[in-house]
């Protein structure tokens, strides 16, 4: 176990030449600048960009977080969407304050965002639903997410049958299935630096408008 203390003290970090954060003509609001990293985030390549870890909290208070990828973002918040019968869709229910977290190393940029994720009702959730792949609609439809699985075989047959209905029936939807809105009301940018001088750029909301002010590294 010691020689992987010592394998992890070897490994780099913030290994590149990393563009610098200007932050004295900022937008107004965090959702201009984060769709303007994210274009630069795909300009540059960077793998899965949209990728992003959210953040629930369970029961017993407990935090968990998993990665899933951003389905839209507008001035009403960054959006996803999942099972209301999953893991994290139960975890919604009771409590809907989670955080989400966009890092892409190759650029050295890490955006945090804070606040409460809202369903945006039947009509958005169905819609979303049916833009996704057959295969993804299929896997969803099966309800059963995070239960115990006795074999792959038991996968296999259960998504042979769910893509056979998809197929037959296109427009058919899953009733359970939830597109949220997570309307932030903290947001963090920070952008890393090989020295350690690190810029981190925090906007908050107050009655509807936003402010911003930097950080400590």
């Amino acid at each position: 176990m010691s020689n992987i203390k010592n394998l992890l003290r070897t490994l780099k970090v913030l290994n590149g030449s990393f563009s610098d954060f200007h932050t004295d003509n900022v937008p107004e609001t965090p959702h201009e600048l984060f769709i303007k990293w994210l274009h630069t985030a795909i300009r540059e390549d960077v793998l899965e960009p949209h990728a992003m870890t959210i953040s629930t909290v369970d029961h017993d208070g407990y935090p968990d977080a998993r990665v899933l990828i951003l389905k839209n973002i507008d001035d009403n918040g960054w959006y996803f969407a999942t099972s209301s019968e999953s893991r994290k869709g139960k975890q919604l229910a009771e409590q809907s304050k989670v955080a989400l977290t966009f890092y892409w190393p190759a650029l050295g940029k890490q955006v945090r965002i804070r606040g409460t994720a809202v369903e945006t009702g039947s009509e958005r959730s169905a819609a979303d639903f049916l833009e996704r792949s057959d295969m993804a609609r299929a896997a969803a439809m099966i309800g059963k997410q995070s239960n115990p699985l006795l074999n792959k075989e038991e996968l296999n047959k259960a998504l042979d049958q769910k893509i056979d209905n998809v197929k037959s029936n296109p427009d058919s939807i899953y009733p359970q299935w939830k597109l949220y809105c997570v309307h932030a009301n903290q947001v963090e940018f920070w952008q890393g630096n090989p020295d350690r001088k690190h810029t981190r750029l925090q906007y908050r909301i107050h009655d509807n408008q936003w402010t911003h002010e930097l950080l400590w590294p």
